[in-house]
């Protein structure tokens, strides 16, 4: 059964289908939390209060959906989704709470207003409808506080985190009363539906994962006062080197909010019992509540730890300086213990006598002894601790994941030596891992001393877990092959960011020679952050700079006839990206015979932001997607006019939604909401399409030629007039213009794909040799942005 199967027959699940959502509560955060549901295919009820001194009583539930479809980035992953969401109000529209399934509150976090509205749900609600709080603070025993047993059997607390269509990570709470009839139904709709990781946390303060993150900010940021450290060099230390994200923490302050920290901080401080080491983290920084009043709240004020001084017109990056409180310009940290490699080795770093590793031993030590005081205070396992702080702070690996790098007896060392006290999880792991591998499968340390396998859901199939108990069929410093059962093969891309070079095409070709040879079908897929950057620019750009042109001419060559025989193999090929799919990677979803995309799949033909052609059939295959759509108007020049509006601009679907819009991908391709079963839906639909699959038959086009070209070139020549094309710009679209309308056709005579393929090759080489596009490439790898001038 793919994900397409169960956006659309999602039922019977825990004992309901859940159809509708109600979310109450039109703020950031419930206004976020509707959007995605609407994402999810299901319809939404939305409300608020009704604002005085206005006829509109909807508005601020209107205004809410109005600011969604404006904000970057998007909350909808396609406009066509906002049409799903009603907007209203709690005193007119209360009673279609009977039509939800499920109903959300999503209100300010004030004990006494949520028991009110509880009270008016019950009395609205079809019994048996699911209720949940959005609550990060107040504990669900305090929620259902004299409430009736019919209302607190249907309740929970689903945490989301902000931005919800983002974060993948969702929190649920049950009550003793809860029913688990009702857990099941919300848990898997939020998975599959959704695409969260649910994490089942205790009620207790904070939950799991903003309460070990508050406590590392406030530590990490107390530490950096009381050491003296500038910003730029906390950063730098809690960032990187642990795997946290490269923001480090006052970014990542900057980044949610510096108003924000006090208010949890304020919650947990007041529910935590005195001897907890929470309390220990909290300093009174006079400078902080100073930047709060005065409306430097981070990105969403006037800056932060970080701004952006615009005056006289200028944006210049400043940092400011925590003991002064003054701005000045932001600098590239200098940390002689992350020099030559030296943040690679964390205990090392850790054991630093300098000051970076006096304040990452302060800062980390603690954090998870933190982290292993919690199990099973707020969680049961390790593995609850790890998803929360991966999924909800995007942590690339867990605490306890970090507790394996330095090793539990040497982190109990460092807290020992240091007068702290060692937790009883640390002292029970000692010379053990908290993770290992056994028998192929991925175990972790269990609080009676044994290892428990690691559970995946049902449905979730990782190439990870595959590796853990199998050799790849076939392997190269670029890709590797592997047998993911029943007949099926993943293709798995292994380069820097699953850049495209001669190694994975090669391994391509040998791949589709040994599953017509072996197998049934093919699956494209990788578990990298992207699908597919596109191809190797460093690599084209040392070619070129040593005039090897006919190198990179071969690899186009190559790389358009490894592309055709995957087109036309006489077996399913099914592509299943997730990230960025760009350029060649785009061009892989273009000639595969499916695409089964992760929702959240940023898909785009981008090389004439490089200055060159997409040159693997990326412009033959969009024109066929267009000329052979029965809703588009036909004739030689619409489908390549629609396809050089596309491509001219390098244009990205923001979404897999919009990808289908933009004809990257087909209506019948699937969309996986969760990450985690994008590879078992992708192998599901490869092989539903094994019985009967026979390949495209080439097409041919019948299109404009030059009169086609010089309206294109008319267009473009428009822009470059007002200042929005470049010379190189309007250089680039008059090669691609050409080779959309056929380079000499005649309307009348059809011009065959290989033909269109040829002057894609002959476009790309003829743009590849300029010395624009070179300097276009130079400037994209030094600084990761398309140089525009």
């Amino acid at each position: 059964m793919t994900s397409e199967t169960h956006i659309e027959s999602f039922a019977d699940i825990g004992g309901f289908d859940i159809k509708k959502v109600a979310v109450i509560g039109a703020g950031v955060m419930g206004a976020g939390i509707a959007a995605h549901a609407a994402n999810a295919g299901v319809e939404v009820l939305l409300l608020d209060i009704v604002p005085e001194g206005t006829a509109n009583r909807n508005a601020i539930a209107e205004k809410a959906v109005e600011k969604l479809l404006k904000a970057d980035p998007a909350a909808f992953m396609s406009k066509r989704a906002a049409k799903l969401v009603t907007a209203g109000n709690i005193e007119d529209n209360l009673a279609d709470l009977a039509t939800c399934d499920w109903i959300v509150e999503a209100v300010i976090e004030r004990l006494d207003i949520k028991q009110t509205l509880y009270a008016k749900i019950e009395g609205a609600r079809r019994p048996g409808s699911a209720v949940s709080s959005n609550t990060s603070t107040i504990p669900l025993a305090d929620l259902t506080a004299g409430l009736p047993e019919s209302f607190r059997r249907d309740f929970l607390i689903t945490h989301f985190f902000n931005p919800p269509r983002y974060m993948r990570l969702l929190e649920i709470v049950a009550g003793a009363d809860t029913a688990p009839a009702t857990v099941e139904a919300v848990a898997r709709f939020a998975d599959v539906k959704l695409g969260k990781t649910v994490v089942t946390c205790k009620d207790t303060p904070g939950f799991i994962a903003n309460r070990l993150g508050t406590y590392w900010l406030q530590l990490a940021v107390g530490e950096a006062f009381r050491l003296g450290l500038k910003v730029e060099e906390a950063d730098a230390v809690m960032g990187r080197p642990f795997g946290f994200p490269k923001t480090g923490v006052f970014g990542l302050i900057d980044l949610v909010g510096l108003d924000l920290m006090p208010h949890v901080q304020g919650s947990l401080k007041r529910a935590l019992p005195p001897s907890d080491p929470f309390h220990a983290t909290l300093r009174d920084e006079p400078l902080i509540s100073k930047m709060i009043e005065t409306g430097y709240t981070g990105r969403k004020g006037k800056g932060g730890f970080y701004r952006l001084n615009r005056e006289n017109g200028g944006k210049a990056k400043e940092a400011i300086d925590l003991s002064t409180g003054a701005y000045r310009p932001q600098e590239k940290a200098r940390v002689p213990e992350l020099e030559d490699g030296g943040g690679k080795d964390i205990f090392a770093l850790l054991e630093a006598p300098g000051t970076a590793g006096r304040y990452a031993r302060s800062v980390m030590a603690k954090t998870l002894a933190y982290a292993a005081r919690l199990v099973p205070e707020a969680a049961d396992d390790i593995v609850a601790i790890d998803d929360a702080m991966r999924l909800g702070y995007n942590w690339k690996f867990g605490p306890f994941e970090l507790i394996d790098k330095i090793g539990a007896a040497r982190l109990a060392g460092l807290l020992a030596a240091d007068g702290e006290e060692v937790p009883a999880l640390l002292a029970l792991a000692a010379d053990k891992p908290f993770y290992r591998v056994e028998n192929g499968k991925r175990q972790y340390l269990a609080l009676n001393g044994s290892y428990r396998d690691v559970v995946r859901p049902d449905g979730v199939l990782l190439l990870a877990d595959i590796k853990l108990k199998s050799q790849p069929l076939l392997k190269n410093g670029s890709a590797a092959l592997w047998d993911i059962g029943d007949g099926v093969v993943c293709l798995e891309f292994t380069s820097k960011s699953n850049s495209l070079d001669e190694g994975i095409i090669t391994l391509l070709g040998k791949a589709l020679k040994l599953v017509k040879e072996k197998y049934k079908a093919l699956v494209i897929y990788n578990e990298g952050s992207n699908f597919s950057v596109g191809a190797n620019l460093g690599l084209a750009l040392f070619a070129c700079n040593i005039g090897a042109f006919g190198e990179v001419e071969k690899l186009v060559a190559t790389g358009q006839k490894t592309y055709q025989d995957m087109k036309y193999a006489p077996f399913p090929v099914v592509a299943a990206p997730s990230g960025l799919a760009l350029g060649g990677g785009c061009e892989i979803l273009l000639h595969a015979s499916a695409v089964q995309a992760h929702a959240e799949s940023y898909i785009g033909l981008v090389e004439c932001g490089v200055g060159v052609l997409p040159a693997w059939g990326g412009c033959t295959a969009m024109l066929e997607r267009w000329a052979t759509d029965p809703k588009f108007p036909k004739g030689p020049m619409p489908a390549p006019s629609k396809v050089f509006e596309t491509v001219s601009t390098a244009t990205v679907a923001k979404s897999a939604a919009e990808a289908k819009e933009l004809k990257f991908l087909r209506e019948s391709d699937g969309i996986t909401m969760n990450r985690d079963r994008l590879l078992a839906d992708a192998k599901a639909k490869a092989l539903a399409l094994v019985e009967g699959y026979a390949p495209p038959k080439p097409v041919e086009f019948f299109l404009p030629g030059p009169t086609g070209k010089v309206a294109m070139d008319m267009a473009v020549a428009g822009f470059a007039k007002r200042g929005m094309a470049t010379k190189h710009d309007t250089v680039v679209s008059g090669v691609l213009a050409e080779v959309l309308t056929g380079g000499k056709a005649d309307h009348i005579e059809p011009v065959p794909a290989a033909k269109l393929l040829e002057l894609e090759r002959d476009g790309f080489m003829k743009l590849i040799r300029t010395e624009a596009t070179l300097d276009r490439i130079e400037h994209i790898l030094e600084t990761g942005r398309p140089l525009r001038n």
